[in-house]
């Protein structure tokens, strides 16, 4: 193996740390759609969103207009404990798969929490903790969201509750394990405890939840409790912004080495990693300063970009939550339980929405059987187990890869290493044994669900 002058992995100095995170819908010119207040239909305003938010994370959300917003110093510090994240290089890959493409990995798996999601979860836990708050609620699917969060909560004192999608809860005990270490209480959802989950649980007996289901849960512990405000961990304009120092990162160790990638890809299910890693990309597209290919890769189970509706649609299943205009398959759309590879949310984030929806984004949907194995050819060559939604990502890379070798292409790929997968074994075991399928829902069952959307004024 020849190694080129490109370091295999490529860090930033703590000095060049990004001060800011980006915000891209400064640069968009149609920004995504409000939020609605889904008793009026009127957009919500910062009071509405005020007994669910804490106040600085709204004024995060309704900002369409400020491109750099300053990260404060005590967020700066705190991500000083795992960053920089490394860039590297994939020249086992490269050379495992004899293509003449440059493949690249921003690895985001190197903190306790096992996955980018403490980027935001520090942020949220900061300003929740400034505002005096006791606490937050939140839910979590796969549990690097809930792992994240109740990490943060514990190093800044706050108390952290968390509804965990109960098939995950099941199937990954350690998870759920690791964020009590932390301090977090964690409850399977849908469950008992809240009016929302009884609800649910009585509408479809047996159930084995979904993020959705999880967030009406959440939100509700938040309401009915003085002192706790609500969290989210994907799809919000401020998670995304926070998700930012992902692409920042990822861009400033590009730059280091005059490296342009041809087709930046990440793995979609509310899309925070992905929206994380595109933004500064995407503003530069959005500028006309230079073009790339971006890829959202998602599971065919659970396929919001590639056959959901772009409609306002609520972000719960319980329907307590503001509608969101963005690419849905109903809020009612549960995902089959033998789905493994996490991205389970019914919807997708706005802004990524918006920009799909524009055409300066593609969007691939892939099999899990498919995904495992890309997981383990990379496992095998880049000594790092990858997370099964990150695998996603990696199952696309390696597509493009390919395609490079047939046509002796030799373009640049960047893809997210979203985290590790140390605590999916589960999924894995099932993989080796056999025993995954590729549920892929039918035509019929989204129909279905779509005949449940919201009736808002000028949506068919």
């Amino acid at each position: 193996m020849t190694f080129e002058k490109i370091p295999y992995k490529i860090y930033l100095t703590e000095d060049e740390l990004p001060k800011f995170w980006y915000n891209v819908r400064a640069d968009m010119k149609t920004k995504p759609a409000p939020l609605l207040n889904p008793a009026t239909g009127e957009p919500m305003t910062f009071e509405d969103l005020r007994p669910v938010f804490c106040d600085e994370l709204i004024r995060q959300e309704l900002d369409n207009d400020t491109r750099e917003i300053p990260i404060p110093q005590d967020i700066r510090d705190f991500y000083k404990m795992y960053r920089p994240a490394p860039l590297v290089r994939a020249y086992c890959l490269e050379e495992k798969l004899q293509t003449p493409a440059k493949i690249y990995y921003k690895f985001e798996g190197n903190n306790t929490s096992g996955s980018h999601k403490l980027n935001s979860a520090i942020a949220q836990a900061f300003y929740a903790k400034h505002q005096g708050l006791k606490g937050v609620t939140t839910e979590t699917g796969a549990g690097q969201w809930g792992t994240a969060l109740s990490m943060a909560c514990s190093y800044l004192d706050l108390d952290c509750q968390v509804y965990m999608v109960k098939v995950s809860y099941e199937q990954k005990p350690f998870r759920r394990e690791v964020m009590k270490v932390y301090g977090a209480s964690v409850t399977p959802s849908p469950s008992e405890t809240t009016a929302v989950g009884r609800a649910i649980l009585k509408e479809h007996p047996g159930t084995t939840g979904s993020l959705g289901c999880a967030i009406s849960e959440a939100v509700e512990a938040a309401a009915s409790q003085p002192g706790y405000r609500y969290v989210l961990g994907s799809v919000l304009n401020q998670v995304l912004l926070h998700q930012s120092i992902i692409g920042l990162e990822a861009k400033a160790a590009l730059d280091k080495y005059s490296i342009v990638p041809d087709i930046i890809i990440g793995c979609a299910g509310g899309g925070s990693n992905l929206g994380g890693l595109i933004s500064p990309f995407m503003g530069e597209k959005l500028r006309g300063e230079r073009d790339y290919q971006f890829i959202a890769v998602e599971p065919a189970s659970c396929p919001s970009f590639t056959r959901g509706r772009f409609a306002y649609d609520f972000c719960d299943t319980g329907k307590v939550c503001p509608l969101a205009k963005m690419y849905t398959l109903g809020s009612n759309f549960i995902p089959s339980a033998n789905h493994a590879g996490g991205l389970r949310y019914h919807g997708m984030s706005p802004v990524l929405s918006e920009l799909y929806h524009q055409g300066l984004m593609e969007a691939r949907a892939v099999e899990q059987t498919k995904v495992f194995e890309a997981a383990e050819q990379f496992a095998r060559v880049e000594g790092i187990l990858p997370a099964p939604e990150s695998s996603h990502a990696i199952r696309v890379a390696i597509d493009e890869a390919m395609k490079c070798k047939e046509t002796g292409e030799e373009k640049t790929i960047l893809f997210g290493l979203t985290g590790t997968g140390y605590f999916d074994m589960v999924a894995y075991e099932k993989f080796h044994n056999g025993q995954m399928t590729d549920y892929i829902p039918t035509d019929a069952e989204l129909e279905a669900s779509f005949a449940q959307l919201p009736k808002v004024p000028g949506q068919e």
